[in-house]
């Protein structure tokens, strides 16, 4: 017996986690500083935790209250109405409910290159078919219309990730509406803002009092520091937000997830503290890595490096964990996540360190 037929699809590959590295190295976790999975180096918003106590004796029940108070909490703060909030377990999860919604077997969708992985897988495991266009060093990866558009031909989904991961580059509203006016009517643009918080580029939220094809993806797992609760949601336009109900899997968002998403989104303090010291690292990177870097709307930065791989390896028998960009096509580059104040410089010497060894 063996699965269908997945060669096509790229196996996602996540950044090693401090448990797996330190049985690697066999050192002590609290002795290493993790910077290759774009996670909030403040931790979850205190609010959520406490949240999650006072819920935690709840978990014998399905969540239908704690799903449908969070989707309200988050329709109030895009001013939508609920219907248009669709939550999901993770962005990935709104990735899957968007291919479940449009994605008739054989239609086409076109994904940046280089991109998150799981645009393709998951097109893929709802019929689609994959094309790309390319993000390109030489321009130093901007994203334009014209680069989108030089790929386009009626694909029922097109994906702008901005910020884009892994290389910081952003899409300006005005493209994307430029890019949304160009493409059929029956095309979806899908923004992917999962590090939306972390820029001044405004949403494209915006967009749609004058537009019905255009979604946006959002996460609790970056800025508000609830990766491992898996809840993040989709913004969708009034004309199709009822499809939610016939394609969600029932309770897909945990109890404890919603209820830490609801305490989250209330905790402006925690989100503030958490912007700032993004900024503040990206722009330490910029000025004290020893590469070449880009710059970045999200909560981390690509050097180029030379051998990413080797790089990666190197800086992590130092105790700081980064991410090889290998499996995006960026084999000469790392990817390093914004950390604290403290965790920040120390990444930098070490990753100098190697870079000059």
């Amino acid at each position: 017996m063996q699965s269908r037929d997945l060669s096509a699809h790229t196996p996602y590959r996540a950044g090693e986690g401090i448990e797996e590295v330190a049985r690697e190295l066999g050192v002590d976790p609290d002795s290493l500083i993790k910077l290759s999975s774009n996670e909030n180096p403040l931790g979850p918003s205190p609010a959520a935790v406490e949240a999650v106590h006072e819920a935690v004796e709840e978990i014998h029940t399905y969540p239908k209250t704690a799903h449908t108070d969070l989707m309200a909490a988050v329709a109030a703060e895009w001013n939508l109405e609920p219907r248009q909030v669709w939550l999901s377990p993770g962005g990935d999860g709104f990735l899957d409910y968007l291919g479940r919604a449009m994605l008739d077997p054989g239609d086409r969708v076109l994904v940046p290159d280089p991109a998150f992985a799981y645009y393709q897988m998951s097109a893929r495991y709802h019929g689609g078919e994959v094309d790309r266009y390319s993000l390109d060093r030489e321009t130093n990866f901007t994203q334009t219309p014209e680069t989108l558009l030089s790929e386009y031909d009626g694909h029922r989904i097109v994906y702008v990730t901005s910020p884009h991961n892994p290389t910081g580059s952003e899409m300006s509203l005005a493209d994307i509406e430029r890019v949304a006016a160009a493409t059929d009517d029956e095309t979806v643009v899908l923004v992917d803002e999962a590090y939306g918080d972390f820029t001044a580029t405004p949403s494209a939220r915006q967009l749609f009092d004058e537009r019905d094809d255009i979604c946006v993806l959002r996460t609790f797992s970056k800025s508000h520091g609830l990766a491992g609760l898996r809840v993040g949601y989709g913004l969708v336009p009034d004309t199709w937000a009822d499809a939610y109900d016939r394609i969600n899997t029932p309770f897909a968002v945990n109890k404890l997830a919603c209820r830490a998403g609801l305490a989250a989104l209330e905790d402006h303090e925690h989100l503030d503290r958490t912007v700032e010291t993004a900024r503040w690292a990206r722009e330490y990177m910029h000025e004290h890595l020893d590469a070449p870097t880009w710059e970045s709307g999200g909560n981390f930065v690509l050097a180029a490096v030379g051998d990413g791989e080797a790089v990666a390896a190197a800086t992590q028998r130092k105790g700081v964990i980064i991410r090889d960009c290998s499996s995006f096509g960026l084999s000469d580059c790392v990817r390093v996540t914004c950390g604290t104040r403290e965790t920040t410089p120390l990444a930098v010497e070490r990753i100098n360190e190697v870079l000059a060894g």
